[in-house]
């Protein structure tokens, strides 16, 4: 070996040291400034282990407990409520100016359009209560129209269902 070569392998193999020596910083400094970084929290952790730890029930005795038995009732009835679309409104028109317009006004999967009376007199001649029946639980038609069960919205209640339903039926006499 000619001493340029041992010359370029001495100086090759310092290069290769040089940037393993580097490399190795690099981590130690990467790792370092991440073990001293705020870590991101859940708020609302300590509030899941709380409900996870919550008793499932309790007892409720006397005045006292009845007093209690009615407040967590009532509580409950306000988050069921809630849960409810369009906040538990059983008015026709609102349902219907927030969910069904979309399908009814365009026509859309073969939808009556509002206020049809042509369209609607063979479905109105079956009847309301099938009329409210499709709507609660859907329909496929012969003639490939389509409803889905509730309007897509499944978090609306039957009797919402069925004033909705109503409220459009009454539009199409």
């Amino acid at each position: 070996m000619t001493k340029s070569d041992q010359s370029f392998i001495r100086q090759f193999s310092w290069l290769i040291a040089g940037l393993h020596v580097l490399a190795l910083v690099l981590l130690i400094m990467a790792y370092t400034i991440y073990a001293r970084s705020p870590k991101e929290t859940n708020p609302h952790a300590a509030q899941k282990v709380a409900e996870r730890l919550a008793p499932a029930g309790a007892v409720y005795a006397g005045d006292t407990g009845r007093a209690a038995m009615l407040a967590a009732q009532d509580a409950a009835a306000k988050a069921a409520a809630s849960q409810v679309a369009f906040g538990g409104s059983t008015d026709g028109k609102t349902i219907y100016e927030g969910l069904c317009h979309s399908c009814h006004t365009a026509g859309v999967a073969g939808a009556p359009k509002l206020g049809d009376k042509a369209a609607w007199a063979p479905r109105i001649a079956q009847g309301i209560d099938t009329l409210v029946q499709h709507a609660i639980h859907g329909y496929h038609g012969p003639d490939g129209n389509f409803m889905p069960p509730k309007g897509g919205m499944p978090s609306l209640t039957d009797e919402q269902v069925k004033n909705t339903v109503h409220w459009i039926v009454d539009q199409a006499k």
